[in-house]
């Protein structure tokens, strides 16, 4: 029998797949499954401690041959609760203080290579002393050969004493004792049984690191351990974060590589723990971090370029097989994220489908997209407050769409803000200067503009028989 509010819930999940069915990325077919699968979690905890201690699944059942497997999945009833776990400290010191920033790394004995100890080193010298008060980094250790995490124990210790001391690295492991059953499972995707394996229990490694991170930091991120950082990726995820306050969002990208770069709030990490616990022999990570994403109604991946991490691995942890994936979006140095104050946008283009202003303004990889412009045209940004602008930079075209350029137009900014027509206008304008091949750039505005900016505006100077896309607007303040 369910309970009142565990059916309320279901209803809900139900209505938001409802409003997802048509657009979203993951099929309905692909979420109804998923929902059957999450009938069980309901299944009140003594039906499944009954008989054979059989975990009850629509679309796979798996026998759970020993009560030290239970614990695992009984507390699944209470989905946004710890999983019952005792750690084992291998190298920590007690943490002060909850930081911003989380850095989660699961790690195994790999039959070739080992790169954690420079994913470790990448992660603490391409950040700042500042920058180092603000995040902790967290590595599980889920080998079950216990020389080898001697072996791994002592080389952290050895080489990163001092941020184990300050309490910015700790190292754990969850004991086998907590997995479920990792042999036998099903093959799905036609997978040979030790891929299956290897894939089931990365799962639970992960979905352990996730639950004891929960309540470090107010952010976490997953990286894998052969990663490679930018520099301040910290300052760029903070600044990212900063400009989507006020937007709804589950997951933040900055990779486009495997588990590498995956942004959440810590308060979802319980959920996300469950989830792969509960599926941990489905499918791989990746593939079921969509239906997650899914499921909590973010339709659309949200994804940043250019990339703050990058693959640095040869060998696969997989049977040492070669793995060469990089990601082209990468870039070592620092990048400068603009600060794009608040601001509402508006243009009398004709917009095509939902490409709308917005987008252009947005630091998510989208951009604005409308028919032929006519001399005229305007596509403006009106700021909630007078800001001070040090630089300005205007991308219009793609890659793809080479010529969607605006071929004559200019940019002004302007003062005195007024209401016309339920809108805010500037009265005044002045000029800064001409697109050149469809691009506008420009530092040093604060010291050509005497006022305080309120209104940018790009002014169309000549009709062009080719759609016009503005592919990011970039705005750094003082």
């Amino acid at each position: 029998m369910f309970k009142f509010h565990q059916m309320k819930h279901i209803f809900e999940i139900l209505d938001k797949m409802r409003c997802l069915r048509k657009r979203s990325t993951v099929s309905f077919l692909g979420v109804l499954v998923i929902f059957l699968l999450f009938m069980n979690l309901y299944i009140e905890d003594s039906y499944v401690l009954e008989g054979d201690k059989q975990l009850i699944r629509e679309t796979s059942t798996h026998q759970l041959n020993s009560e030290r497997y239970v614990h695992t999945f009984k507390d699944l009833s209470n989905f946004s609760g710890a999983i019952n776990v005792t750690y084992r400290y291998l190298a920590a010191t007690p943490l002060q203080r909850k930081r911003y920033l989380t850095i989660g790394l699961s790690s195994v004995k790999r039959k070739k290579g080992n790169y954690l100890l420079e994913t470790i080193k990448s992660i603490f010298e391409q950040s700042s002393y500042e920058e180092l008060k603000e995040i902790s980094v967290v590595v599980h250790l889920a080998d079950f050969n216990s020389s080898w995490r001697d072996v791994m124990v002592q080389d952290i210790t050895q080489k990163f004493a001092h941020h184990i001391i300050a309490g910015r690295l700790m190292v754990i492991h969850a004991p086998e004792d907590y997995y479920p059953i990792l042999d036998g499972l099903k093959r799905n995707y036609n997978d040979p049984e030790d891929r299956v394996k290897f894939r089931s229990k990365q799962n639970v490694d992960y979905a352990f690191l996730l639950n004891f991170c929960a309540n470090t930091s107010d952010y976490y991120v997953m990286l894998e351990d052969d990663v490679r950082c930018s520099k301040n990726f910290l300052t760029a995820i903070k600044k990212v974060i900063a400009s989507l306050e006020g937007t709804y969002w589950v997951t933040l990208e900055f990779s486009k590589l495997g588990y590498i770069g995956k942004l959440y709030h810590s308060h979802d990490l319980p959920r996300l723990a469950h989830f792969l616990l509960m599926f941990y022999q489905e499918m791989p990570c990746d593939w079921l971090l969509t239906h997650f994403r899914g499921l909590l109604a973010q339709k659309n991946v949200i994804r940043f370029k250019p990339s703050l991490f990058q693959h640095m691995g040869y060998y696969s942890s997989y049977k040492g097989t070669e793995n060469k994936l990089k990601d082209d979006d990468f870039e070592e140095e620092s990048f400068d994220i603009p600060d794009n104050p608040p601001a509402s946008l508006y243009t009398n283009m004709n917009v095509f489908e939902n490409y709308e202003a917005s987008k252009a303004y947005s630091s998510v990889d989208e951009y604005f997209w409308g028919k032929p412009p006519s001399i005229g045209d305007v596509f403006v940004i009106v700021f909630e407050n007078p800001v001070v602008i040090k630089k300005i930079k205007v991308n219009t075209g793609t890659e793809d769409r080479q010529n969607d350029i605006l071929h004559h137009g200019v940019l002004d900014v302007g003062e005195n803000v007024t209401p016309v027509k339920q809108r805010r206008q500037c009265s005044t304008y002045l000029r800064l200067g001409e697109f050149k091949n469809g691009n506008f750039e420009m530092s040093g505005v604060n010291q050509k503009i005497p006022f305080d900016i309120q209104c940018m505006r790009i002014y169309v100077t000549k009709t062009q028989k080719e759609w016009l896309i503005i592919r990011s607007i970039s705005i750094w303040t003082s």
